[in-house]
């Protein structure tokens, strides 16, 4: 992963050049119309220069970050520090650079995590400012607890990495996450395949770390294209179906619903209510692209009125996308119902341009034998997904606690 020192210049030139040609057109057409047209255009060219400006430092910053993670790896690995080390030299960068931030002795392990967890696939070529050299290095053996460094592990520090293992194309959105992101993702996950996973998805989606943290709690890369459905059969169109089968979980975490009693089923509409008052994030549990259209929706047929507990459109998916509830297990006779809303929303409310309707049964626990010999004979998309609350603890916590019971004794 090569970055030449003349990539910002050539970068700024050309959205000069872009706004300097929406200037000149400007000049030559004065209509109201041409003003209007051209100060979109400018306006666009000023975002993309922004846009470009904060790609270009966060490369920068990608391989400062990975410079120094592989010197302080080398000299900390190695024992050429003693301990301690770390925490001088950042205290030494805060007096010799006051206001400087990312340099704590923490973010600084972060470095040399960066580099040991990504030094085997990518190779970044050491920029001046990360460079160390000779007179650097020997104030550090001064000032710092070390051992001895002979001229051999001294060239260590500058080699080259050997490999390159990432695609092209990886590299490029490697270097559109930040540093925050990409330390997120190491803290979380252990596997190349996932983590470019969650790599792929900050950079084309532009997930805020919030969002990443969601997703990286939720197991998002081991609940994405595994809902049980039956799409295959349902759907014909080949991307249709494509994008429909990676755009619903297995199982959703909804860790901002606390059920007092989640064992009740008599009442679907306190999960429902619950949902709807905190719906952000229920979306942000759903995956990307939902537009909520409303609970509790009405659509009539032949001067009958039903009732879809939740219903959304997915823009990536270009389909409505009916969900119904169940604070119970799933039955068989959940699918039929679901089969006739997503007839009706097609008859009556989907528009000619967006594709069939999909239904989603939310329950608390399915049987996948059941929902097999369900889906066999179903000819709308569905699917059946799973959720937990707040309120169900991990089994390794649930005996911490003593029972509601024995707590009240004790006041």
């Amino acid at each position: 992963m090569c970055f030449e020192k003349n990539i910002f210049k050539d970068e700024v030139m050309k959205n000069k050049r872009e706004i300097t040609d929406e200037l000149i057109s400007l000049s030559e057409n004065n209509s109201l119309e041409s003003y209007t047209d051209s100060i979109r255009q400018i306006k666009n060219a000023i975002l993309q220069s922004r846009y470009i400006a904060a790609s270009l430092v966060n490369r920068e910053l990608l391989s400062l970050y990975f410079s120094v993670g592989e010197f302080v790896s080398t000299n900390t690995r190695k024992k050429f520090w003693g301990i301690g080390a770390i925490d001088i030299i950042s205290e030494r960068l805060q007096q010799e650079i006051p206001g400087l931030r990312g340099f704590s002795a923490s973010n600084i392990k972060n470095m040399r995590l960066f580099y040991e967890e990504w030094q085997g696939y990518i190779s970044i070529r050491q920029l001046p400012t990360a460079d160390l050299n000779r007179d650097n290095q020997e104030l550090l053996k001064r000032q710092l607890p070390t051992a001895e460094m002979n001229d051999a592990d001294l060239e260590l520090l500058k080699r080259q990495l050997p490999t390159a293992e990432l695609t092209e194309e990886q590299i490029e959105l490697f270097l559109k996450v930040g540093f925050t992101h990409h330390r997120e993702i190491l803290r979380h996950c252990n596997d190349l395949a996932e983590r470019l996973f969650y790599i792929e998805r900050c950079a084309t989606e532009f997930w805020n770390i919030e969002k990443l943290k969601y997703n990286l709690k939720s197991n998002l890369f081991f609940q994405k294209g595994k809902l049980q459905n039956n799409f295959i059969k349902a759907i014909n169109d080949d991307t249709f179906r494509a994008k429909a089968l990676n755009s619903f979980k297995d199982e959703i975490f909804l860790d901002f619903i606390n059920l007092e009693d989640p064992d009740d089923e008599s009442d679907e509409r306190v999960l429902e209510n619950a949902i709807v008052n905190n719906i952000k994030k229920f979306i942000m549990a759903l995956g990307y692209d939902f537009s909520f259209m409303g609970n509790q929706y009405r659509i009539i047929v032949d001067e009958e009125e039903f009732f879809i507990d939740l219903l959304f459109f997915n823009r990536r998916v270009q389909s409505l996308v009916a969900i119904e509830l169940k604070k119970g297990k799933f039955k068989a006779e959940y699918a039929g119902k679901m089969n006739f809303y997503l007839s009706a929303l097609d008859e009556y409310v989907k528009q000619p341009h967006e594709n069939p309707s999909i239904g989603i049964i939310l329950c608390k626990e399915k049987n996948n034998k059941v929902v097999e010999f369900v889906f066999r004979d179903t000819s709308k998309p569905m699917g059946v997904a799973t959720y937990k609350t707040e309120s169900e603890l991990p089994e390794k916590y649930r005996n911490i606690l003593p029972d509601v019971e024995k707590l009240k004794s004790m006041f």
